[in-house]
């Protein structure tokens, strides 16, 4: 089935409890806002409403300021996605990745402070991982069609509409590469992130097969638990759009969406992470990366030639560099 283990995943969860608790006053701290920001808004609507005419003006006028709520929000989390990467993402996951090589980190609220010293010996700047993220994301979206989908695992005529959906799946299910890559590249020490990030990439698609199968069951486990958590959230988001202004019951399944989202991004996400370095770290240990996928990912995908003329650029970015060991 798969190869990644569900018990040493919640041993690290456990012991990165201090990451686990920052996630959720960010992500939580988010879906506050969201709250606060649709009900002032609705509530300036309301009263805006009643200066109409229309009979309908309140209720259409709260409508409109919690849509403009959710803007503003929406906005802000636009300008500070970078900080969140750098700081909560990329910190949490250095701290994994020393737990699953089986290196002591610090305990207690250290490890926030000890994490952000790692990243930045990688990442001088936010923005340059941020960049590094963005263009493994776009680099990832050719692996699918590169390793042939579905019809890799399951080669039957006659079943295109099913072979369709399946890839779409698979495609869905490669939401966290980058943060593997990341994995990676703090985990060989990296001091040029886009050419250990080219080797990143290239090293997960050529072992494509095993780690599709892998994220793809994980995917499954994940939307499974998130769709059971999102029918938990809907009593509570009821009772907090009760004292919203206006009908907006249906803005209930949308809190209970932005609640579900909070309760994935602080608990379930760090999870899949950790499942899927232990396979990728496992499956690439002793391999170098391949001049063929190298050059089918660079005639596939525009974003991973930018990224390989960004790692052709960099120091030392010439050359293919032998992946750490385990130990």
């Amino acid at each position: 089935m798969w190869d990644f283990e569900i018990g040493r995943s919640v041993s690290i969860m456990i012991r990165t409890w201090p990451f686990i608790v920052f996630r959720m006053i960010v992500y939580f701290g988010i879906t506050l806002a969201y709250i606060v920001a649709t009900g002032s808004g609705a509530s300036v609507g309301y009263g805006v409403g009643h200066i109409s005419t229309d009979p309908d003006g309140p209720l259409s006028f709260a409508l409109w300021g919690g849509i403009v709520g959710i803007g503003v929000v929406s906005i802000a989390l636009y300008w500070v996605r970078e900080y969140i990467l750098y700081v909560v993402k990329a910190g949490h996951i250095a701290v994994m990745v020393h737990l699953i090589d089986g290196r002591d980190i610090p305990n207690g609220q250290d490890q926030i402070a000890y994490a952000k010293d790692v990243v930045k010996e990688r990442f001088a700047e936010a923005n340059i991982l941020f960049v590094v993220d963005q263009l493994v994301k776009g680099a990832i979206r050719a692996i699918t069609g590169l390793i042939g989908g579905i019809a890799a695992f399951l080669p039957i005529p006659g079943l295109g509409g099913l072979v369709a959906f399946i890839n779409t799946v698979i495609r869905l299910s490669l939401t966290y590469v980058d943060e593997i890559i990341l994995g990676y590249n703090i985990r060989i020490n990296s001091s040029s992130p886009f050419e250990t990030a080219r080797q990143g990439v290239v090293l997960y698609a050529q072992n494509g097969k095993t780690m599709v199968k892998n994220a793809v069951w994980l995917a499954v486990i994940m939307w499974g638990v998130s769709f059971v958590i999102f029918l938990l959230m809907l009593a509570p988001a009821a009772a907090i759009m009760w004292f919203i202004p206006g009908q907006l019951g249906g803005w209930a399944f949308v809190l209970a969406i932005l609640l579900a989202w909070a309760f994935k991004a602080a608990f379930i996400e760090p999870f899949a992470i950790a499942c899927l370095m232990q396979v990728y770290f496992k499956t690439i240990e002793g391999q170098v990366p391949n001049a063929e996928w190298d050059q089918r990912l660079a005639e596939a995908s525009s974003k991973f030639r930018e990224l390989k003329d960004k790692a052709l650029a960099s120091f030392g970015g010439s050359r293919w560099t032998q992946p750490a060991s385990n130990t």
